[in-house]
């Protein structure tokens, strides 16, 4: 690297104490937390994370020397909130992931929902939805709204994968149409204002906590999935504090 590239002493410095300035933000995050996914807490942790990788970084750019931290991988994680403070509109993205275990059982189903339909324009519906993956689906996701579909999965040869639900902030109402094109090509994780995920690596870890609970019989495999918050409705205010 030329001198010319180099962080200047100051930077370092700073970087320094940008690290002490997060340890302390985190602490006390620690110390007045509510629970164990406290999204101060979470947000804390980011940020300290951030501050000592860029500490890190500037350090060996500068003196050549180095930490001896771990700068823990951030999957997941969200950058820091730039959306507004007082939204006045709001979008829900949500991805829910099914496996089609049961494709007998998601053709019958399909084919039942159309034959009940009854009318004459049904009948060509229902032979192709009983014969077809894609057809049965286009008759169960055109017949019930994603939720129920969601609850009942089961019912339908489906089996849940991972999902995640984000909201986002907006300073406005897009225009009707606006985004009907490319629905999700605008999600900006800088707006996120919280994140809701679901998936099996979590339920490992309440499997293990399970296991370590005397009063756990292992009995009953339909426990609901709960979902994991990755950030709070505060964590733009939690960050900035």
């Amino acid at each position: 690297m030329s001198d010319a590239a180099q962080p200047t002493a100051a930077e370092v410095r700073a970087a320094a104490e940008a690290v002490k300035t997060a340890l302390d933000r985190h602490l006390a995050a620690v110390e007045l937390r509510t629970g164990d996914d406290d999204t101060a807490v979470y947000e804390a942790f980011n940020a300290l994370a951030t501050a000592a990788e860029a500490y890190d970084e500037l350090l060996y750019d500068r003196y050549d020397e180095v930490t001896p931290f771990e700068i823990p991988g951030a999957d997941g994680a969200l950058p820091p909130y730039a959306g507004p403070d007082e939204p006045h509109a709001l979008s829900l993205l949500i991805r829910r992931d099914y496996a089609v275990a049961e494709p007998q059982r998601l053709l019958a189903q399909a084919r039942r929902v159309a034959e009940l339909d009854g009318d004459e324009e049904t009948t060509g519906a229902a032979a192709r939805a009983g014969a077809s993956p894609l057809a049965a689906l286009g008759v169960l996701f055109g017949e019930y709204e994603p939720d129920e579909i969601a609850s009942r999965h089961k019912e339908f040869g489906l089996e849940e994968g991972d999902s995640t639900l984000w909201v986002t902030a907006a300073d406005e109402l897009p225009e009707p149409g606006e985004w009907l094109s490319a629905p999700f090509d605008h999600a900006d994780p800088e707006r996120i204002v919280c994140r809701f995920d679901v998936s099996s690596v979590f339920d490992e870890d309440e499997d293990e906590d399970e296991d370590e609970d005397p009063g756990f019989d292992g009995e009953g495999d339909d426990v609901p999935r709960v979902p994991r918050a990755v950030a709070g409705a505060d964590r733009h205010a939690s960050a900035g504090s």
